[in-house]
């Protein structure tokens, strides 16, 4: 899956420097699915405060598993996206994505969520081809 990128953000790339909101902006509109599951969390996590809110429901079709997929796969896109929310992003398998804060207080949580442990018990069978 590919972003949808533009004439003037392209020409802007090839010329050097890229402005990363207009990047942003790209990814918003290029991936709908994981942006909106991306600031759903965020917000979430705004309002109930905690050590990190997390996605537990499959997405509803290959097309938006990419989009989430592609998001995350992708350091300049989850850097960029990690910065316009001011979050950490964290990922399981091919939908359990978690935002955390950049707090230092829930560095142990985001280790566990992230550690080898973690990865394994969010393993089930339902999702084995997903």
């Amino acid at each position: 899956m590919s972003l949808d990128v533009s004439p003037a953000l392209l020409e802007q790339a090839e010329r050097g420097e890229v402005d990363e909101e207009a990047f942003v902006d790209c990814v918003r509109n290029s991936l709908p699915y994981a942006w909106e599951m991306i600031s759903s969390l965020v917000d979430r996590l705004a309002v109930e405060g905690g050590e990190f809110a997390d996605n537990r429901t499959p997405p509803p079709d290959e097309q938006a598993r990419g989009q989430l997929l592609r998001a995350l796969a992708s350091d300049a896109i989850r850097g960029a996206l990690q910065r316009h929310f001011g979050v950490r992003l964290a990922f399981q398998n091919c939908h359990r994505v978690a935002v955390f804060p950049l707090d230092p207080s829930v560095d142990e949580r985001l280790a566990r969520f992230t550690s080898v442990r973690g990865q394994l018990l969010n393993q089930s069978p339902e999702l084995r081809d997903c």
